[in-house]
């Protein structure tokens, strides 16, 4: 089940943490204080996937921080077909941006584990039916991004943390540099690691759900694939609508 060319990936994050807490921190200190809830939900909901404007898949999601440390959990469901599939992914990052641990499963079986070890993140592969898991180092930092195959509210969170390095609070808006930014990622399920970019184009009037939106797009390109994301600059930056043109993808925020 795969939607793109090239990088096909995709919960969170160093970029909730980053992001969300300055903007708690300022609402807090209007009134007069600064405690915080140890669990807070950031983000939950579900996207709607069409290709070729059939609806196939429907992720359901939910972001979560509780004591320094992110956690994005994502369900995958395809709405067609006499078996369909379901995936499973559960990504926990702290507030510094290092991965703790990310799971992969689906219902027809096979599964893996990426956690980091020393100077690399070791993943462990299960294929259906085997009894061991199948190792394969990658020699990249725990800060790397973890994007699998399909799970579209990782690019949420590489949103945040684009937005959180790139943007500062002033005046209580949020006024970023808008230059391109790169990023190493690592792409568990085709075992592979890739370099992205992401950038902001500005703001653009988008229909959602037959409702006319000004929303901030911004462009995630890598060696052989574009993708456009819209997110709700008025709503703690939540992805709101993708679009794959080269595969005729498009998904929206229920």
């Amino acid at each position: 089940m795969k939607f793109t060319n090239g990088i096909r990936w995709t919960a969170v994050i160093a970029m909730a943490a980053f992001l969300i807490a300055a903007m708690t921190a300022t609402a807090a200190s209007r009134h007069g204080t600064d405690k915080r809830e140890k669990s807070q939900v950031v983000d939950s909901g579900s996207f709607s996937v069409f290709v070729k404007g059939q609806r196939v898949v429907t992720e359901t999601f939910k972001i979560s921080q509780d004591n320094g440390i992110s956690t994005i959990k994502s369900e995958l469901k395809q709405t067609a077909g006499a078996d369909p599939v379901t995936q499973k992914s559960d990504l926990e990052i702290t507030s510094t941006g290092e991965l703790v641990h990310y799971e992969w499963s689906q219902s027809s079986g096979g599964s893996l584990t990426v956690v980091p070890n020393n100077d690399f993140l070791l993943e462990k592969i299960t294929a259906p039916g085997a009894s061991k898991a199948a190792e394969q180092p990658f020699l990249m930092p725990s800060t790397s991004a973890i994007l699998d195959n399909n799970f579209f509210v990782q690019r949420e969170v590489l949103v945040w943390r684009y937005l959180a390095a790139d943007c500062k609070p002033e005046g209580g808006n949020l006024k970023c540099d808008q230059g391109p930014a790169e990023f190493g990622t690592l792409v568990p399920q085709d075992r592979t690691s890739v370099r992205v970019r992401l950038d902001i184009v500005g703001k653009e009037k988008v229909s959602i759900h037959g409702t006319d939106r000004e929303l901030m797009r911004l462009n995630l390109t890598g060696e052989n694939f574009t993708w456009n994301l819209w997110v709700d600059d008025h709503d703690q930056f939540k992805l709101m609508r993708v679009v794959i043109p080269a595969d005729e993808t498009e998904v929206v925020r229920d």
